[in-house]
């Protein structure tokens, strides 16, 4: 009875990082179409493959890998190649039907190998292991915004609420996604590398059952 509900209490824990990174994914991909909509006006158009599978699925799936890398981590078993998940985006997005080609010959579509490369590059500014490497990965990703302003005033675009709302809603959205994607790279938690962590940790768990 006992060992039943400890197997539970282990299994919880993990389903519900991953069902977390998951629903992120997913409210991420979303957010992420509402710009591009944004982005095209009255030209967006929206279509089952393109969009569900195309967006919503690589969010959802690139979440849930990440929701895996912090169960990973928290066990001690860190497996950093993760911090890669974003780029399900354009494997997926430029294996449909004509994307590649799009891409190829009009450039349409580099967003999706531009943003998950973005993020990956934070979340290494954010935890990767070499410094002069995050010091990199951290001015590329911070160029971001000179170079979202310097576009505003060479195309003169309005300073509206709603051109405001748009390049927020950018900003916040590279942001979580380098969060996101330095879940691999993180510390392992002490509890789990020094044996006096783990009686500890062991202890917890049994005062808690």
């Amino acid at each position: 009875m006992d060992t039943t509900v400890a197997e539970s209490g282990r299994r919880e824990p993990r389903a519900q990082f991953i069902l977390l990174g998951a629903v992120g994914g997913l409210a991420w991909a979303a957010s992420l179409r509402a710009f591009m909509v944004e982005i095209a006006g009255a030209e967006s158009q929206f279509a089952w493959l393109e969009t569900f599978v195309g967006i919503l699925l690589p969010g959802i799936t690139a979440g849930a890998l990440l929701g895996w890398a912090e169960i990973r981590r928290r066990a001690g078993r860190p497996l950093r190649v993760l911090i890669l998940a974003p780029l399900l985006f354009p494997l997926v997005t430029l294996s449909l039907p004509g994307q590649l080609s799009t891409l190829l010959t009009t450039g349409l579509g580099s967003g999706a190998l531009a943003t998950p490369l973005l993020g990956i590059a934070g979340g290494y500014a954010l935890a990767g292991s070499r410094r002069w490497v995050r010091i990199v990965c951290g001015i590329l990703t911070v160029s971001l915004v000179p170079i979202a302003v310097l576009a505003i005033v060479v195309l003169e675009i309005p300073l509206t609420a709603r051109s405001t709302w748009t390049l927020l809603l950018l900003f916040s959205l590279l942001a979580v996604q380098a969060w996101a994607c330095a879940i691999p790279l993180r510390p392992v938690p002490r509890e789990t590398t020094t044996p006096a962590g783990a009686a500890n940790s062991s202890a917890r768990a049994h005062w808690r059952r």
